[in-house]
């Protein structure tokens, strides 16, 4: 199997040049003028090769076995890719009362049907299993003391930054996005 289709399609390789015999200092000028590197396999640049690469900033890797210079390659190739976002849902409550505050306009009275609701993270509003707004958790109470979060089984009353059109029956979705890399 060759390199170039190993690679992932997110990212494109280009093999500029490929040849037999020793590193010379042509070879560090093309990688130079096209911001490449270097691969030798069972081979070691000369010390006048190695200057010349340093003054240029091109990196020579070298490599005695097939395999670590395909883990190698491969690893240095993820590292190219952009992180994927994932979301990571940490709880889910129920809306069963919709009530009137005068400082925070309307809170939803949630029973917490699983995981936990954060204050400060990510909610989703879902009515009839469709997402109907998406925005920050603003203000987590238990009763009429304020909380960071409120656990699976109890109750809470929810404001959300921007909303305030809650209805009986809603689901509210806490999560958070997580960096994952490719």
């Amino acid at each position: 199997m060759r390199l170039q289709e190993r690679v992932e399609s997110d990212i494109q390789l280009e093999i500029i040049h490929k040849s037999v015999g020793s590193i010379t200092e042509s070879d560090v000028m093309l990688a130079s003028a096209s911001n490449g590197l270097i691969i030798g396999f069972n081979v070691r640049p000369s010390g006048k090769v190695t200057k010349l690469a340093e003054q240029e900033g091109v990196e020579i890797r070298t490599y005695r076995v097939i395999y670590d210079l395909l883990a190698d390659m491969r690893d240095a190739l993820r590292g190219m890719l952009e992180p994927e976002e994932r979301e990571v849902i940490l709880g889910r409550s129920e809306v069963r009362q919709v009530f009137n505050v005068p400082r925070f306009g309307r809170v939803a009275g949630c029973y917490v049907l699983e995981g936990r609701m954060v204050r400060g993270r990510n909610l989703r509003v879902v009515r009839d299993g469709v997402v109907i707004y998406e925005g920050r958790l603003d203000s987590l109470r238990r009763f009429k003391e304020d909380v960071r979060e409120v656990q699976e089984g109890f109750e809470c009353g929810i404001g959300m930054e921007n909303f305030n059109d809650f209805k009986e029956g809603d689901i509210l979705e806490c999560f958070t996005v997580e960096l994952v890399r490719r």
